[in-house]
């Protein structure tokens, strides 16, 4: 057993993790019950977390009192108190501002509840810790209120998946390698993980053919705009080709790294194109699987000191024969603080490159000044990231033909009034942009919301048609002579 952590240590470790978090939340609704709220919530779930074990000890008192972000009022429990809480702890119960973390993600495309669940995580994992130990039953909790959380995500829609983090990887071993058991058996965590009891399970479906080259070019082409993307990507394509053909002719080949770099704003098909490379680089013989496996920062790195590398290896294994997409890569290289654990990311990532160089890539993603940066940070990173692809903004003409496409994709249609304002609103939006501008993403946020505008509109009607159910309308893009761009663009935000 490790020695427990000081409750100083522990009120350190939850406050930079919890705050850190806060500033990263964009709406300001958000993050303002987050702060409200999230104190009292970690601490219920601090309770449930040391039920599933083996009760309470005074210096538990010391720990659960440690649980506050800066800010916030500081707890006095007493040992009774607490020791009345824990046992009575009931069940876990999903927290309000989660809820509204989750409608901020699906207003605004984004996945920071993902993120979450991640910090939800580690920090669990803290209250766990501070008797030097993670045990089994305490591990099972954890992994038992992520999933909930995770599986809330899947319900509402949110992009991503489930978190990568595998709390199993914490739980304390005996010598003969057996998981530290600990927990009173009546304390075992009592509530499941949601599922769907009783449905029958679905047989698997047949495997599809894999695309072949020609259909995934043929994908990529359909791409709205990125034509200068998608000239690096039939070049490195090429690239690869005579590679293969100098090889099997005998024929030296000099080294080259297929790693790349996607510099750009967001809402700029980056994660997208990434995919079809990990389906073309597949195609062409170059991997084995063609599988992407996309992470951030929160997907790499962890809260403490020796489970960063654990939880790279991880995501790089995951990623073998395939390609490891790494969005928002210059947060990995923090400047500011060199006992960032980031930095331990990067050099297990470097490993990784290298040892498995015949069987995996590296995509890292984000802002076109801050990737320099990063890619700077480290010469390992610039010796193998040595090919940059620049994804520029959409012009206003090429967002209005993305919202075209997903009107049709969605069956909807657009008259010709709707299409022409559209349009000029869209060029509006592009013409006034920002560092705010989200490309693809604010296209997305004005669909989403014409449509949101639609169904009202059409529940009025006493007969909607088929035709009703599709049309979109100058009034449900809330567009007005004159100010459309400006309605628009309040729109996407």
């Amino acid at each position: 057993m490790s020695q427990p952590m000081t409750p100083a240590a522990v009120h350190k470790q939850y406050d930079e993790g919890m705050t850190a978090f806060r500033r990263q939340l964009a709406d300001a609704a958000a993050r303002v019950a987050f702060g409200r709220e999230a104190d009292g919530f970690m601490r219920q779930c601090a309770c449930g977390v040391w039920r599933a074990d083996q009760g309470m000890t005074p210096r538990h008192v010391e720990y659960y009192n440690a649980i506050y972000s800066k800010g916030n009022p500081v707890p006095t429990v007493l040992y009774w108190e607490l020791a009345s809480a824990v046992e009575n702890y009931d069940r876990f119960v999903l927290p309000n501002f989660f809820r509204r973390m989750i409608q901020a993600d699906l207003e605004r495309g984004s996945s920071q509840s993902r993120r979450f669940v991640d910090t939800f995580t580690l920090m669990l994992l803290l209250f766990a810790a501070v008797d030097g130990k993670v045990s089994e039953a305490e591990a099972g909790f954890v992994n038992a209120c992520a999933d909930s959380l995770s599986s809330y995500c899947d319900h509402c829609g949110v992009e991503g998946g489930k978190s990568g983090l595998d709390v199993n990887e914490f739980v304390a071993r005996r010598t003969d390698g057996e998981p530290v058991k600990t927990g009173r058996p009546e304390d075992e965590v009592v509530f499941p993980a949601p599922t769907e009891t009783g449905a029958p399970k679905k047989e698997e479906a047949p495997a599809e053919p894999e695309p072949t080259l020609e259909e995934l070019l043929a994908q990529l082409d359909e791409l709205c705009g990125l034509d200068k993307v998608k000239e690096d990507v039939k070049g490195l394509i090429n690239l690869v080709k005579v590679r293969k053909l100098r090889q099997e002719a005998g024929l030296p080949v000099p080294p080259m790294s297929l790693h790349l770099v996607f510099m750009g704003n967001p809402g700029t098909g980056k994660t997208t194109v990434a995919r079809l490379l990990a389906k073309i680089y597949h195609a062409v013989g170059v991997l084995s699987k063609g599988q992407l496996v996309e992470v951030d920062r929160s997907g790499l790195v962890a809260g403490f000191v020796g489970q960063t590398a654990l939880k790279t290896q991880e995501a790089v294994d995951k990623a073998l024969g395939g390609v490891l997409f790494i969005d928002e890569a210059y947060a990995l290289a923090n400047q500011d603080n060199a006992n960032d654990f980031g930095r331990e990311a990067i050099e297990v990532l470097l490993k990784g490159m290298e040892d498995h160089r015949d069987d995996l890539i590296v995509i890292v993603a984000g802002y076109t000044d801050l990737m320099g940066d990063f890619i700077h940070a480290n010469p390992g990173l610039e010796s193998r990231f040595n090919k940059y692809f620049y994804f520029e903004d959409y012009d206003g003409g090429q967002l209005a033909e993305i919202f075209r496409s997903v009107c049709k994709k969605n069956g909807y249609e657009l008259d010709e009034a709707a299409d022409k304002a559209a349009a000029e609103a869209f060029q509006v939006m592009y013409d006034r942009r920002d560092e705010n501008f989200g490309n693809a993403r604010d296209v997305r946020n004005v669909f989403e919301h014409a449509v949101a505008r639609q169904a009202n509109r059409v529940a009025a009607m006493d007969a909607p048609r088929k035709e009703d159910l599709m049309a979109l309308t100058v009034s449900d893009l809330d567009l007005e002579d004159g100010e459309s761009g400006e309605n628009l663009e309040k729109t996407a935000e």
